[in-house]
């Protein structure tokens, strides 16, 4: 060495306030991306009031024990054509039901079925590509067994 030491450059008040400006900029973008995201992808409300459907619970949890009394065996599945295919344990079955967007982005697909004469109930009409929510019910006779499924 020849006696003259080598500087670092002094850490100044315009390189605190880049770095400030740089990690709440970073802070601010990723807030505003989670914050789109998450807005444009909510479905909406569970339920409307839920006082009112506090109120209604214990009903509900009496129509899920009788329904289940009932004993049927229904899954649910979509075909190579996606219609949806409902398995019913006996031919006096008729269902009808929604097939829902989760994500609200497609219009709702009304459901009708007709029998298959092998036990199982095919919807008239094919589902679009995607994930859907189908609500269904499921009748024979006075019985009806109400069914939430996802299908994919």
């Amino acid at each position: 060495m020849n006696g003259t030491a080598q500087s670092k450059p002094a850490f100044t008040g315009r390189m605190f306030l880049g770095i400030m400006v740089a990690f709440f900029g970073v802070v601010v973008a990723v807030n505003i991306t989670m914050a789109r995201l998450a807005s444009g992808t909510f479905g909406g409300t569970v339920v409307d009031n839920s006082y009112v459907a506090s109120q209604k619970y214990n009903g509900w949890l009496a129509q899920a024990r009788a329904q289940d009394q009932l004993g049927w065996a229904t899954p649910v599945s979509l075909n190579g054509a996606r219609r949806v295919v409902i398995a019913v344990p006996g031919a006096a079955f008729a269902a009808t039901g929604t097939a829902h967007h989760p994500l609200g982005r497609a219009a709702d697909v009304a459901l009708t079925f007709v029998s298959d004469g092998e036990g199982q109930l095919v919807s008239t009409t094919p589902l679009p590509a995607g994930r859907w929510q189908v609500r269904l019910d499921v009748r024979s006779g006075r019985d009806v067994k109400r069914l939430l499924e996802v299908l994919a």
